[in-house]
């Protein structure tokens, strides 16, 4: 099974990215918008792996210090348009001490180097610039989750494991 970790957003969070993205598309903005319900932060990316049991005694060894989450900016990773977030040292430092308990225990996954981001919009294509209005957001967050990436009916849907 597909898994990764993630931080789950929000009600107002995702409104808020949600306008955002239905003001891209009113600009002609194209692409593979994501799913409202699918929006959320990686911090993790396992990839094809058998046992959710393990990966979950791994989270919760790794305590979470509750913190802020706020939107801030937005970049490009390719063809993948993404909202960033507020630097955040606890949210960096609790990124490492989970990438590590991982590697610790035998679980493979993508250690590329963490930049806070939600991803928005997949293949994007614009024929005319285009203006990014980002609402002011912001939520707690006080804990991690296991999400498994499955297709069903043709969509890609996240579920908490």
């Amino acid at each position: 099974m597909r898994l990764f970790i993630a931080i789950r957003l929000s009600d107002d969070m995702q409104k808020a990215l949600v306008s955002c993205m239905h003001d891209l598309k009113k600009q002609g903005v194209e692409g593979n918008y994501v799913p409202a319900q699918n929006l959320h932060m990686t911090l993790a990316f396992i990839g094809e792996y058998d046992d959710p049991g393990k990966v979950k005694e791994v989270i919760g060894k790794v305590p979470l210090p509750g913190f802020r989450l706020a939107l801030d900016g937005q970049g490009n990773f390719g063809n993948i348009l993404w909202a960033g977030v507020k630097g955040n040292q606890k949210l960096k430092a609790y990124v490492k001490e989970v990438r590590e308990a991982l590697k610790e225990n035998g679980i493979p996954f993508e250690n590329d180097r963490f930049v806070p981001h939600i991803t928005l919009i997949r293949k994007i294509s614009a024929k005319k610039p285009y203006q990014i209005h980002l609402p002011k957001a912001e939520m707690t967050v006080k804990r991690a989750s296991l999400m498994k990436s499955e297709t069903k009916n043709g969509k890609v849907v996240y579920r908490e494991l």
